[in-house]
This record gives C-alpha cells, sequence and structure tokens, in this order.
C-alpha cells in the first residue's frame, strides 16, 4: 500500500488540486493487479470529475454505419494483399517511420487540434501526408492542411465527423498544404493554410508543456471558422495559389479490419486512420501499453497508427495523437491491440493510388440529352388543307390519338380547323 500511495502521489504532483472522484480513479488504476500503463493525474482534467473529455472527443456516433453504407455503395474497398505482398511474413514489431526513412520527417510530424473534436480530419490530414510522400517516394513530402479538411469536409468541423469522409473529400477536391499553428512544427511557415487555431495542453500530466490547458485563457473553447478558399496571407511560392496548391489522388479509399489485414495495409503504403472508444481513464495516461481498467466510455477519438510491436508479450498499436508533442510518449501512445476497438476498421488512401498537384479533378458535367429528331413532314404538307382532305393520305382514326393527350401528326391535320370527318367524340380523339 505504501507504494500505491506514493504512486498516487506522483501521479498527482503536477496538478495542484484534483477532483476526489478523479484521485480515487487513479488509486483504482494503481491497485488494479497487471495493469501495463501508468496514470497521472491531467493538468487538464485535475480538477474535473472523470468523463469530462467526453465533449472534446470527435468522432461521431453512427461512423462504422456510414463507412459501411460507403464500401456497399463501392465508394471504398476493401483491402486485400496482392502478388508479393500476399506472401510477406508479417513482423513482430514495425515502424513507418524506420521503414521508409525518406517520409520519415512527416510521419513523425505530431500536430495539435486545439480546443477542437476536430481529430477525425487531423487523423486523416496525417496519414495522407504519409501515404502521399511514400507513394511518391518522398518527391511529395509536405503536410496537408487540418484546416482545409476539418472546415471544408464537413459542416460540422469541431463539432466531430467521422474517419471516411475526409478521405473523400481529399480525393474528390483535393486538400491544400498546411502546417501547425502560426508556421510551428517541422516545416515551419509558407504553406497555403496553417492551422488557424492555438496550441492547447490536452488530456494526461502537463509536465513541461508550455501550452495553456483547454478551457484556459488562451485555449477557450473553439468554434469553427469558415471553410477556407484562399491561402494565408504569409504562404510562399510555390503554396501561395489555393486552386493550384490542392492535393489529390486518383485511385481507391481502403479500410481494412482487424490486426493482420491493418497491418498488411499499413506495410504496403503508409499509416492509416482509424477510431476507438475513448474511456474516461484514457484522460490519466501516461505511459505503457493502455487499456481499459475503470471508468465509463466518453465518446470515440480518431487517431492514426503507425506501427506495431510486443513488449512482455503484449501485442499493441503504436499511435500518433494529434495533442501535441508534450502529451504521454512525445506525441504517442501504445494501445493493446484491440482495445477500444481500436483495429476494427481502418481508412486510408491505397498503395497504388497516384497523386498529384493542381486544380482538384471535378467530375464532369453531366450531358445534355440531345433531343430526339422531329418526325419527317409528310409529303403534301405544302399543301396542308389538300393533305388534311385527302383521306388516302391523312386518316384521322389512326393518325390522330384516340384517347391520348394531343394529335401527333404534323401539318396541323388534327389541330387547327380539321375537316369535318375529322371530328369525333372527345371519348375517340382528342384534338
Amino acid at each position: 500500500m505504501r507504494s500505491v500511495a506514493m504512486a498516487l502521489a506522483m501521479a498527482v504532483r503536477t496538478a495542484s488540486a484534483a477532483h476526489p472522484d478523479r484521485l480515487a480513479q487513479i488509486q483504482t488504476i494503481l491497485e488494479t493487479p497487471g495493469v501495463l500503463w501508468k496514470p497521472a493525474a491531467s493538468g487538464r482534467f485535475g480538477l474535473e470529475a472523470p468523463g469530462a473529455s467526453k465533449s472534446l472527443n470527435g468522432v461521431k456516433a453512427g461512423w462504422k454505419e456510414k463507412l459501411l453504407a460507403a464500401v456497399e455503395r463501392g465508394e471504398v474497398t476493401q483491402f486485400a494483399p496482392e502478388g508479393s505482398l500476399s506472401g510477406v511474413q508479417i513482423p513482430e514489431s514495425f515502424d513507418s517511420a524506420k521503414h521508409w526513412p525518406q517520409c520519415a520527417k512527416i510521419i513523425g510530424d505530431i500536430r495539435d487540434q486545439s480546443n477542437c473534436g476536430c481529430c477525425w480530419a487531423f487523423g486523416a490530414a496525417e496519414a495522407a501526408s504519409d501515404r502521399m510522400c511514400i507513394a511518391s517516394n518522398a518527391s511529395m513530402m509536405l503536410p496537408l492542411s487540418a484546416e482545409d479538411l476539418c472546415f471544408c469536409a464537413s459542416d460540422d468541423g469541431c463539432d466531430g465527423g467521422d474517419i471516411s469522409s475526409p478521405w473523400d473529400y481529399i480525393k474528390s477536391s483535393g486538400a491544400v498544404s498546411g502546417g501547425q499553428y502560426k508556421g510551428t512544427g517541422p516545416f515551419g511557415k509558407g504553406m497555403c493554410q496553417d492551422y488557424s487555431l492555438p496550441h492547447c495542453h490536452h488530456h494526461g500530466p502537463k509536465k513541461d508543456d508550455p501550452y495553456p490547458s483547454e478551457g484556459a485563457p488562451g485555449c477557450t473553447s473553439q468554434h469553427s471558422p469558415q471553410c477556407p478558399t484562399m491561402c494565408d496571407s504569409d504562404a510562399s511560392a510555390p503554396h501561395n495559389d489555393f486552386a493550384a496548391d490542392k492535393y489529390s489522388f486518383k485511385g481507391e479509399v481502403q479500410t481494412a479490419s482487424g490486426p493482420t489485414q491493418i497491418k498488411q495495409m499499413i506495410m504496403a503504403g503508409g499509416p492509416v486512420e482509424t477510431a476507438f472508444t475513448v474511456y474516461s481513464d484514457f484522460e490519466n495516461y501516461d505511459s505503457g501499453i493502455y487499456h481499459h481498467v475503470t471508468g465509463s466510455m466518453a465518446g470515440g477519438h480518431a487517431v492514426k497508427i503507425v506501427g506495431w510491436g510486443v513488449e512482455s508479450g503484449v501485442k499493441y498499436w503504436k499511435v500518433a495523437n494529434s495533442w501535441n508533442l508534450f502529451w504521454a510518449e512525445g506525441g504517442y501512445f501504445r494501445i493493446r491491440e484491440g482495445e477500444g476497438g481500436i483495429d476494427d476498421t481502418v481508412t486510408g488512401a491505397s498503395h497504388k493510388a497516384s497523386w498529384a498537384r493542381g486544380s482538384a479533378p471535378r467530375p464532369s458535367p453531366t450531358p445534355t440529352p440531345t433531343p430526339p429528331p422531329s418526325p419527317p413532314t409528310p409529303p403534301g404538307c405544302e399543301d396542308a388543307h389538300d393533305f388534311c382532305q385527302d383521306p388516302d393520305v391523312f386518316k384521322p382514326d389512326t393518325d390522330c390519338e384516340i384517347l391520348a393527350q394531343s394529335c401527333q401528326k404534323t401539318c396541323k391535320c388534327c389541330t387547327a380547323s380539321p375537316p369535318s370527318w375529322c371530328q369525333r367524340s372527345s371519348t375517340e380523339i382528342v384534338i
């Protein structure tokens, strides 16, 4: 018990005070046998009861059903290894940044979604940037704009989304380049649309995080700005032309399910986006291999899987979060396979997709159908009166539509001043 008490004291040392229910939750985690991760009181949530992160988890309920519907419509396809990929043995551990060192800079770019439920757009922007770099052998290595995705791919923005819509947006409309808030991050300034919302300290212990906590002055709850249509004023060539700076791909949006298929998809083309169920104890995550110990569900969160490994016989995923690089394990966390549905379903552009820069392809307009040609003018119409009067040429019983909408013959034989023998009751001939 002494060691638990000491651990509890260390867990709350970074918080000036802590909610009693949170302290009780941390104590439960510390006292539970076999826990694989270390908790600590959050500088953000220390004063609040467990579950305070619920409003910040930006994956909406029903996202799996939406993805399934896209698969059924053929808009998203199931990943399947082909050729040499089908026979490749899956290694015990894998790290995308190490496997593709030419793209390590972009793969390791840990971003910050601010106090905004935009994880669904960040996971896609990050994974798409990685896959574009890998597919182009680093000739296209730059961050795709989370600003563009979050506030243009969905009307909801900070209010949440799913993990299929942003990929459809990148494919059909393209995403401009864009780094972190005010040009922070490894790519600096000069991109078209940097993220406009400020850095924040997120869940977990504050440690040496220099940013204000979510909800504190400097990081108040954020509202979605308008969908951008122009590059930032400090964007530099060639990234200062919004239409020309759109990056899109030709190919399939793919999904994979289960550890084996997801690992094959990552090995084929790079990191993928996923979503998982967040429980309130995750608010206290500091390090180690996370698994749910105590607390209720707090929502859904989208992230980027970059690799996997095994520690003490426990298989885990290595995941990049969008809560800045001061959070947890340098911006990453490890989570046990299968935990919270982390490996239920992932999305990403196909490894066979071809990426290009420029105005995004637009759907071809539906061609206007060519009207059918007018029926040929019957002979004798140059003398319509004689034509209509000649029963050998014009036969009203067949040439005028009976019980129809109107007469279709030319020469106006059935319309204006028809001959007397064309006069029938309205139940026989409509004139």
